[in-house]
């Protein structure tokens, strides 16, 4: 799988380089995609970009909305004429949007997790009127797309719970997507969102591997200082009490890597509530 569509930086590059005068290819693509839709009795919405796609399954998860969401999508590439020039495996390829041509990021948006239909892209929104690998300058390409998750929160949701059946834990889930696991209660008081609190904690990842680690005597923090999943789930261990944190990536540190984690990563974290300060 080449993912000849991915890299949108490669089309400044072509546009910077080219010592060619650019050729609108507007009007003519426009006419060929509409005559392709036409052809093949396809109900086409059109974005006032010039870009056309067609809703089979809408889907019913979560849609991506901005340049930095992240989707994995199952995809065909191909001309009007059916050429393929590049094609996905079945399980998909996952990209931040602000990494792909104009035209696959808008059209992305119109779905929601779980979608699927195509996308019918004119060549200012991809190439231009440059030639990129096997695709030729000017050309219309057409994808047919799988959106099959969007920003890892599903991902990650399955991920949990296959740790915890592989581990035999029963954890509670809460209206965010985190999981906890009261192992001893304690018998202080619960923290607030916003106190200060002295933890020791292993932090490692759903495979066991170590990220992070306090000292026996714990780490002092402020609970409006630290990641999402952390402000939320302190909160429901009594002082003296240990357990278990679940976080998914959208309650930790989102799609982007930092430091040793891996963007999307489902982060573990073993924790005793040493004190309330």
């Amino acid at each position: 799988m080449r993912r000849l569509f991915l890299l949108a930086t490669a089309i400044v590059c072509f546009l910077s380089c080219s010592t060619d005068e650019p050729v609108d290819y507007t009007v003519q693509n426009d006419e060929e995609i509409q005559a392709y839709i036409l052809e093949n009795n396809l109900n086409a919405e059109k974005t006032t970009s010039g870009l056309y796609y067609v809703i089979d399954e809408q889907g019913g998860g979560e849609a991506p909305v901005n340049l930095n969401d992240r989707v994995k999508v199952v995809y065909k590439g191909y001309f009007t004429n059916g050429t393929v020039f590049d094609e996905s495996t079945a399980e998909g390829a996952s990209f931040i949007l602000q990494y792909v041509i104009p035209g696959f990021a808008e059209g992305l948006t119109k779905f929601n997790e779980g979608g699927s239909g195509k996308l019918l892209i004119p060549a200012h929104l991809a190439y231009g009127s440059n030639k990129h690998n096997n695709i030729p300058a000017g050309s219309v390409i057409i994808f047919d797309i799988e959106v099959v998750y969007v920003n890892y929160k599903t991902e990650n949701d399955i991920e949990i719970q296959q740790y915890l059946t592989d581990n035999n834990l029963e954890a509670q889930k809460t209206e965010s997507g985190l999981y906890y696991i009261i192992d001893e209660t304690g018998t202080g008081e619960n923290p607030t969102s916003t106190d200060q609190v002295t933890v020791a904690y292993t932090g490692y990842f759903t495979n066991g591997e170590v990220f992070d680690e306090s000292t026996v005597s714990g780490a002092t923090l402020s609970l409006n200082q630290v990641i999402s999943g952390w402000k939320e789930g302190i909160p429901y261990f009594n002082e003296g009490g240990k357990g278990k944190l679940l976080v998914p990536a959208h309650l930790g540190y989102g799609n982007s890597n930092y430091y040793t984690i891996p963007g999307g990563s489902v982060l573990i974290f073993d924790i005793e509530l040493k004190s309330i300060n």
